[in-house]
This record gives C-alpha cells, structure tokens and sequence, in this order.
C-alpha cells in the first residue's frame, strides 16, 4: 500500500466522526484531501464546513458544500485535519502548509480534534520536522535572532506568503522535549502570529493510515 492509499484510509475513517447537520471543521494538507472527498459523499447531510485554509475552501465549494466563516459560528462539533508530526500524547507539529494560523483558530472553537495521519508522522519526540513558525513580515530579523536563543536554526520560507500575508520561518535542529512551554516561548515573541506547536490545544482522537487499515486511538 502506498503512502498516499494509506493517507485515503485515514481521510475517510474520519467520516465516522461527522453528524448529520452539522458544520464541519476542516483542515488543510494531502491526507485532508481525502477527507473532503469522502465529505462530499454526505454533503447534502450536512450544514457546511469551515475551511482552513483558501486551497481547502475551494476544493470543498467544488463539491457543493457551502463554507462558513469563522465568525459566523459559535462552536465546531468536530474538525478534522493532519498534523508534520505527532507524539504519544497527541502534541502535534502543523504548519507545513503554511495554514497554521487559521488552523489553531478552528481548532480553537472545536469540541473534538480529529487528526488524520499516515504512519510515517508518528514520533516519540518532536523536531526533526522543522518548526513552523507565522510571522509579520518586519519581525523577520528579530525573531530569528530569538529562535537562535532558543537552540534552534532558523530558515525563512522562501516564496511563500500566507493566507494572512505574513511570511513563514521554518526552525530546524530542535529536540522538542516539552512542546507546551516552547510554544508559550515563541508565541510571546513580539511579531510572532503563532507557531506551529499544538500542544495546548492537541488532538483528542488520532486515525493513522496502516496497511491494514485505519488504527483509531480516542
């Protein structure tokens, strides 16, 4: 089985998870393309989404299913979306897509995270992904500068400006032993609009794509 085959098993075991008229969480990324595939086979059993990111609004209007604001909803049953990485304890590196913003506001408002992975994202300790981190773009400099205080080797996303018109730097080389307090650091940087880090705010349920089938840990 390939890798993308076992990103569709997940995408379409998170189905499960989605109630009948309500509005749907959705993330952003390769395996959350099988999601919104399989949600167009309820479409017509659900209010709408809210979308992440512009790719995945787009992809889920393309299919009939109409997309709210953020604003316009008080609270999300469910939202559905992949993670860079994942630890043992849900904690989770997000923002190889540059949507990671957006993406901790949606799941801000959800009662349930569901995060849909292959394999091949699962680790004991986070940092080989390189950490993502959105920031307006005249912090640039002196956040870098912070990032190396913090043991890390930051790298600025060339060419890649984000769903908010900021820009992204991409911190290789950490060992994250404790994802809660690293994120609190880096989101106390002035200019900094979020870092990647969810681990305040990690995934209650976990479907990962295997060869056998989808592995579903609540």
């Amino acid at each position: 089985m390939t890798q993308d085959e076992m990103k569709k098993e997940a995408g379409w075991a998170a189905l499960k998870y989605v109630e009948a008229g309500s509005i749907v969480g959705v993330g952003t990324g390769s395996t959350v393309k099988h999601f919104i595939d399989a949600l167009g086979t309820m479409k017509d059993d659900i209010k709408g989404a809210v979308s992440s990111s512009v790719d995945s609004t787009e992809k889920l209007k393309a299919l009939g299913i109409e997309v709210f604001d953020c604003n316009e909803v008080d609270k999300l049953d469910v939202y559905v979306d992949g993670a860079d990485e994942i630890n043992p304890a849900k904690e989770m590196i997000k923002g190889g897509g540059a949507a990671l913003t957006r993406e901790k506001i949606v799941a801000a408002i959800s009662e349930k995270f569901i995060c849909i992975v292959d394999g091949t994202k699962a680790v004991d300790v986070m940092g080989e992904f390189p950490l993502p981190v959105e920031v307006i773009p005249m912090a640039r400099s002196y956040v870098g500068r912070e990032l190396v205080k913090l043991g890390g080797d930051p790298a600025y996303r060339e060419g890649v400006t984000t769903d908010n018109g900021n820009i992204i730097i991409d911190v290789y080389g950490l060992k994250i032993t404790n994802p809660k307090q690293l994120e609190d650091q880096i989101n106390s940087l002035a200019g900094v609009v979020t870092v990647g880090l969810f681990a305040h705010r990690g995934a209650d349920v976990v479907i990962t794509g295997t060869p056998n089938g989808a592995k579903i840990e609540e």
